[in-house]
């Protein structure tokens, strides 16, 4: 469990320091973060009865610390619920995992999390900007292209996924490693004489 532990604080600790490195300025690595992974394999590894709080508590404090230093806007938007509720439901996936916490369920309902997110966070985003039409097409615009003087949403998309599937990836293969060093020490320490 420690390793859980160090891990969820490792990707928040990287969540923040690409914000203030220029990961907000929509340069080639936005979106590009294991806030999904924290999500899904914190509700998959952590112990049951903090599963689901401890991985999005510590997301929303690093929201806290990006939208007062970095993007300089207020965090309680109605903006940000639908991200919210994805990452809710991604930690959902990894709670039903709980059983199955290998990679290749863990990397599949990542995938499953990511579009989740996508559809969610652009679909909130074509509900409350102005700038999109409210129709079938401002939807699929939301989707896809996105707003003139942005990158298309297809690349948010794009780095979301691969960011999940690599940071569940190192997530699983930490939690393994770890499982495994407990396994040969185990022996060890029941041979000690003290």
């Amino acid at each position: 469990m420690l390793a859980a532990f160090v891990l969820l604080f490792v990707v928040v600790a990287y969540r923040i320091v690409s914000g203030f490195a220029g990961n907000a300025d929509f340069g080639w690595l936005h979106n590009f973060a294991p806030i999904a992974a924290v999500a899904l394999c914190g509700a998959a590894f952590l112990p049951r009865r903090i599963a689901i709080v401890l991985p999005l508590a510590a997301l929303f404090v690093s929201d806290v610390v990006l939208y007062a230093f970095v993007y300089h806007q207020p965090l309680l938007t109605a903006e940000i619920v639908p991200g919210y509720v994805a990452l809710a439901i991604i930690a959902g996936l990894g709670l039903a995992l709980r059983e199955k916490a290998r990679l290749g369920p863990l990397l599949g309902a990542s995938f499953v999390g990511s579009l989740i997110f996508h559809i969610l966070t652009n679909t909130g985003a074509w509900l409350s900007e102005s700038r999109y039409a409210n129709t079938f097409a401002g939807w699929i615009q939301a989707l896809t292209t996105g707003l003139p003087g942005f990158p298309p949403a297809w690349i948010f998309f794009r780095n979301t996924l691969i960011s999940d599937l690599l940071f569940t990836a190192l997530f699983v293969a930490c939690m393994h490693w770890q499982a495994r060093k407990e396994e040969h020490e185990a022996p060890a320490k029941a041979l000690a004489p003290w």
